[in-house]
């Protein structure tokens, strides 16, 4: 993980909302990772693991992608919840194309709790 990790900062009321949202969507789903994104205006968008014959993405990539598609200038936060204890470089990237200047990560496992925070 080339990312700069810090020890896990309580997150506030507004990240706390999509780490839950991105918790949700890996249950409902069944997928190894939900994630979720924060977008400028305050819209967000929530993603699970994609995994089709044809098409591979990461919950964290597909949220981006969403919050692109719609027309998001920048983010303020995204979110993961997976089992897993790090993210792929592709996947920081992906935040880092689209990152404000203070954009916040969180890692959760799937119990929710923040286990890092990830700078981009």
């Amino acid at each position: 993980m080339s990312e700069n990790t810090a020890p896990a900062a309580e997150p506030g009321p507004e990240d706390k909302k999509i780490i839950t949202l991105a918790r949700s969507a890996r249950a409902r789903n069944g997928v190894p990772e939900g994630a979720a994104v924060r977008d400028d205006t305050g819209r967000t968008y929530v993603a699970g693991t994609v995994a089709l014959a044809s098409l591979q993405l990461s919950a964290l990539r597909t949220a981006v992608a969403m919050a692109v598609a719609s027309g998001a200038g920048s983010l303020e936060a995204a979110a993961v919840v997976s089992a897993g204890d790090s993210l792929p470089d592709e996947d920081l990237a992906a935040v880092r194309d689209l990152a404000g200047p203070d954009t916040r990560i969180f890692l959760a496992g799937p119990d929710g709790s923040v286990r890092a925070e990830l700078t981009a």
